[in-house]
């Protein structure tokens, strides 16, 4: 009887090894096909952003513009080229105040497309909830500290090098 229980032991550790295989597989290539989402998303946000500018009325082309603008036109611009949330977008400014309300648990991606309205059991809108996080820790707006956490820099990391009355 003891020979059986062995041998069935030996067989459950063997299947318990190989799923647990399995699921690395599965798990990589989960990751592959979100990062691609993920991509695809920023493609398109992109693509709308760059259509909506071109579709814009030019009412004020006589005009002088009041401040430089930054080159090339973004929606969320770069953080030393910008000197409060206020110049973000009402969407933005909105993912800006979460990050600071959710502290040091940094905001997830599910509870930024509530912020901003969406469907959070919508996959795709969760997705683009995370793109605009990313674009905010791309442009220095945020930071990611924990995969898929994001909140504002830490003071000491604020100050940009390149920017006026910042670091030495």
């Amino acid at each position: 009887m003891r020979a059986i229980l062995e041998t069935r032991q030996k067989a459950a550790a063997a299947r318990v090894k190989d799923l647990e295989a399995e699921l690395e597989r599965v798990r990589a290539a989960l990751a592959e096909a979100e990062e691609v989402h993920r991509r695809r998303v920023i493609g398109l946000e992109q693509y709308l952003e760059a259509l909506a500018e071109e579709n814009a009325p030019a009412d004020g082309a006589d005009e002088v513009p009041r401040r430089k603008a930054v080159a090339p036109r973004r929606a969320v611009p770069h953080r030393r080229h910008a000197s409060e949330v206020a110049e973000l977008s009402p969407d933005y400014q909105a993912l800006m105040a979460a990050a600071v309300d959710a502290g040091g648990e940094g905001l997830g991606a599910r509870r930024a497309a509530v912020v901003l309205g969406w469907d959070s059991a919508s996959a795709s809108r969760v997705e683009g909830a995370r793109a605009r996080l990313k674009r905010l820790v791309e442009r220095d707006w945020l930071v990611e500290a924990k995969p898929g956490r994001f909140m504002p820099p830490a003071p000491e990391q604020a100050p940009d090098p390149g920017r006026p009355g910042g670091g030495s």
